[in-house]
């Protein structure tokens, strides 16, 4: 509590001196842009159609974006010319280095409104953000508050509403050149990447029917290789308790991870940020819908090209949560349990082998040369 006080304490002091000082009003033709999260690694993929968008009406604008500091060897090569930022709320020398890149015309706030008190800090003029977040607190800085969405939307075309004007062209992976990365062995083969872990384990699929996929997979004269975290390793020895397969759960930075996908002839995965980083490198996706939604989670209109499947149960009665960062819609149906609240995943459990097998044969007939 003490350290999250004294992190806290510099941004809202710089934040009210910056409010009763500050000029604030929108800008015409803003220099200097910033958008301001603290999201996870799926939802700050998402953001790219907001890039792309704003890169396309302010060619000209410095476009800078906070990160979490693990994502942001990701932006290296400056995808639609964004400059990133680590940032991390609980370490107060995260703010102090911001601090050397204040003074912004437009600042936009993504997800939490809670961010509105950090662009305020940076001397934002100008803060738009989505409405009905709560509590109230945090929209006190917002000076523009957006209609949340009442209609059905992906969280990447959704986030491109933050600004006016016309939806972004649509993603090619030749718009984000891959990172630098350490050099590692990939398989010689062509090959699968099999990413079966995810932050919820409530969204990992049982082992069973991981093996029946790569026995199909295999017969098909494709090389099966395990992605994950290092916490995934129990589940990998589940489904391959011989270790036939070779994984790289635990061992892969995320711009090793990249190269690993971008190489592949196909990534099947939950619904998780690496569902997201494999439309980024264009590897074709099958990503397995438990408690999400492809409608809010899936390639909507800025990835509509790219060579993803969705496989999900689109009426499974538990997917009943209408709330997305804290704001309702009708129309949102997701879930976001733990193993406390819920102790089995039957949403994936559901999930048959067949619709698996049907998608990835649609996307290999129409594979990448």
């Amino acid at each position: 509590m003490a350290s999250r006080l004294a992190s806290r304490l510099p941004l809202i002091a710089a934040a009210l001196r910056a409010t009763l000082t500050g000029k604030h009003h929108p800008p015409n033709h803003p220099a200097r842009i910033l958008i301001a999260h603290h999201l996870l690694l799926g939802d700050t993929l998402m953001l790219t159609p907001l890039l792309a968008k704003l890169r396309a009406q302010y060619p000209a604008a410095e476009i800078v974006m906070t990160v979490r500091p693990e994502f942001a060897a990701l932006y290296e090569k400056r995808p639609y010319g964004v400059v990133v930022l680590p940032y991390d709320p609980k370490n107060p020398a995260s703010f102090a280095a911001l601090r050397q890149q204040n003074d912004f015309d437009l600042a936009l706030i993504p997800g939490d409104n809670r961010y509105s008190w950090l662009a305020r800090a940076l001397n934002a003029h100008w803060i738009v953000a989505f409405a009905g977040d709560r509590p109230a607190y945090k929209n006190w800085p917002v000076d523009e508050a957006i209609p949340f969405p009442q209609y059905p939307i992906s969280v990447g075309d959704m986030m491109a509403l933050l600004i006016d004007g016309a939806a972004p062209a649509p993603y090619r992976p030749k718009n984000w050149p891959a990172p630098a990365y350490a050099a590692f062995d990939l398989p010689d083969t062509p090959y699968v990447v099999l990413h079966i872990g995810a932050g919820n384990v409530l969204r990992r699929w049982q082992p069973e029917k991981w093996r029946a996929l790569i026995a199909d997979l295999e017969a098909r004269g494709l090389c099966c290789v395990f992605s994950g975290a290092a916490s995934d390793r129990e589940h990998i020895t589940q489904i391959d308790p011989e270790g036939k397969r070779f994984s790289y759960a635990g061992n892969t930075s995320l711009p090793q991870l990249w190269h690993l996908l971008q190489n592949a002839a196909l990534l099947v995965c939950p619904d998780t940020g690496i569902a997201h980083l494999g439309r980024i490198a264009g590897v074709p996706t099958v990503a397995l819908y438990g408690q999400g939604s492809p409608l809010l989670f899936g390639a909507g209109e800025f990835w509509r090209d790219a060579p993803f499947q969705a496989v999900w149960l689109p009426d499974f009665p538990c997917r009943d949560q209408k709330v997305l960062f804290k704001r309702e819609a009708e129309w949102i149906r997701r879930c976001s349990r733990t193993p406390s609240e819920c102790p089995e995943a039957r949403c994936m459990q559901s999930i048959d082998v067949a619709p698996v097998l049907d998608a990835i044969g649609r996307l290999l007939n129409n594979a990448r040369p």
